[in-house]
């Protein structure tokens, strides 16, 4: 459900589970989490594509494993966490709407690209569950504190277009075209050091 894949300086992450719309398990978090480690620990590593598999990003938590305790199960948080911690640019192309939990991840990539169709919420108010502690806090500096509550508070669904005047995503890509923009993005990151894409990384705040 969750596939791993690196060539030429650059991994690649992809949420597998189409016939679910990448709906998320407490399984597939930790394995996310640690395809992220796995591919940290190589020197060789100067960036990262996060994407899915089909027509949606990713729809958040499965259903049945919210009801058990997913929503708010750490795991999203040590998975986002992993994620901004990446020694590596890191790049979240988004193939389809990224709901729910699966925004956290999202939030912590350095670069969104984002095909038109997509849509972007968090429903942690109607349904009742408090967002993980890094993903507001991410969200606001993206967007601003009342654009946040927009999403976190009035429930609001963002589509493609907005999300881009906002700056919760950075540039819209057709989706025939979402992979290739994706690695050229990661063209300077592959020609520096390790050392130097961790130093200019760590420049922005």
């Amino acid at each position: 459900m969750i596939t791993t894949g690196f060539a030429q300086g650059t991994g690649r992450i992809v949420i597998d589970r189409p016939d679910k719309a990448n709906a998320l398990t407490e399984a597939m978090l930790r394995d996310l989490t640690a395809g992220f480690d796995d591919l940290a620990a190589r020197d060789d590593l100067r960036a990262v594509i996060l994407t899915g598999r089909g027509a949606v990003f990713s729809a958040g938590a499965d259903l049945a494993d919210a009801r058990n305790g997913l929503a708010v199960s750490p795991e999203w948080e040590r998975l986002s966490a992993r994620v901004a911690s990446m020694p590596c640019l890191t790049i979240a192309a988004l193939n389809g709407t990224a709901a729910g939990g699966s925004l956290g991840m999202v939030l912590a990539c350095d670069l969104r690209l984002a095909v038109p169709q997509a849509k972007f919420f968090y429903p942690v108010m109607r349904l009742g569950f408090l967002p993980r502690p890094g993903d507001p806090e991410r969200l606001t500096a993206l967007i601003g504190p009342a654009r946040a509550r927009m999403i976190l508070m009035a429930g609001q669904k963002i589509p493609a277009d907005e999300a881009l005047a906002w700056g919760l995503v950075d540039r819209l890509v057709p989706a025939e075209d979402l992979l290739d923009t994706a690695e050229a993005m990661a063209t300077d990151a592959l020609g520096a050091s390790r050392e130097h894409v961790v130093a200019i990384k760590s420049l922005i705040r």
